[in-house]
């Protein structure tokens, strides 16, 4: 396996950051969690304060998945999805005009030619659609190692291009069956314990799809213990894209924020991959789908803000960025006790 070049988040400028937050016109621990992620973004940025956060890119990696069938949405819902979000109408592209981050949209799997789309959101195209992952692999031999390098370009691209804050969002139809499967797999959960409703199917569709991830974890047997044959089995091209994406984030020391159950699902994986990436990344927001809790446990993550979200695109962890920010400005502009008259 291949391994990475991961820096290690700067220890003293933690441990700095904690002496000034203990230091501030305030009682000790008395800002909570905001004190904790001052530190955390001083440690990711070497500096006390850490510098603003100027640069938030969200990246939606999009697809389709041969389990969309569960979904109370046709697949034809995702290439629909991804002109939407050119046209700057999506969720996502809302939330996050109001933070100032910038939304990027790329076809990785869609089964869809999208031929009316610009050119560079096909350009990191991996296949069209997936396996029904019940029946058969999502993809095909080589293809998960093939859409992981596309998301660590993606990445390294983002960061060249001035990025200080990465998203990975997500965009398709049958997402949060895949991230089931996935989380189900790698932690070795039973499937009715990850399975959520997805985008709102009733009790017997929730039922129809435990049976379809149990199924599908069963057949993928073994091979499940290798991150890259977990994706190939059970994942997709957007969810090792995705993977890609969070360890070259940690590579370049760049902060990377999850949002929902599918970037869990591949944090899951990529830190099977890569285990040093995990401090670089923050959980942004409390998905209502079961198996992102039980992602964020195992990574020993805490989501920052809960809003009873499931969009997904990246929309929960935009939501975060104002907290971040809150965070920062404690640390740079609060007063000192030692400074009061």
């Amino acid at each position: 396996m291949t391994s990475f070049d991961i820096p290690a988040p700067d220890a003293a400028a933690h441990a700095a950051a904690l002496e000034r937050l203990d230091a501030l016109v305030k009682p000790v621990g008395a800002l909570g969690r905001l004190e904790e992620l001052a530190a955390w973004l001083c440690a990711a940025s070497g500096q006390v304060p850490p510098p603003p956060i100027e640069r938030p890119r969200v990246v939606v990696f999009a697809g389709d998945h041969g389990v969309s069938r569960l979904s109370a949405y046709p697949r034809e819902v995702t290439a629909a999805m991804v002109r939407v979000f050119l046209a700057g109408k999506s969720g996502v592209n809302v939330l996050a005009r109001e933070v100032g981050a910038g939304v990027r949209v790329l076809d990785i799997a869609v089964d869809d030619d999208l031929s009316d789309v610009p050119a560079e959101v096909r350009a990191w195209k991996v296949r069209r659609g997936s396996g029904s992952i019940e029946a058969e692999d999502a993809l095909e031999t080589g293809e998960a190692a093939r859409a992981f390098e596309v998301g660590r370009r993606v990445a390294d691209a983002e960061v060249d291009d001035g990025a200080d804050l990465l998203i990975p969002g997500d965009m398709g139809i049958g997402n949060t069956a895949v991230a089931a499967a996935l989380v189900a797999a790698a932690l070795g959960v039973p499937a009715e314990e990850v399975v959520g409703t997805g985008t709102g199917v009733d009790e017997a569709g929730r039922a129809r799809k435990v049976a379809v991830v149990r199924a599908a974890v069963e057949r993928a047997g073994e091979r499940v213990s290798d991150p890259f044959e977990l994706l190939t089995a059970l994942g997709s091209a957007c969810a090792a894209a995705t993977a890609g994406f969070l360890v070259q984030g940690a590579v370049r020391g760049v902060p990377v924020l999850l949002d929902g159950v599918f970037s869990a699902a591949a944090a899951v994986v990529a830190a099977e991959i890569a285990p040093e990436a995990v401090r670089w990344w923050l959980a942004g927001h409390r998905s209502t789908e079961p198996s992102q809790a039980v992602a964020l446990k195992a990574l020993g993550l805490t989501p920052i803000v809960d809003l009873g979200l499931r969009l997904g695109e990246g929309s929960g962890a935009v939501q975060a960025i104002p907290t971040l920010r809150a965070a920062r400005a404690i640390i740079a502009d609060m007063g000192l006790l030692a400074d009061l008259a």
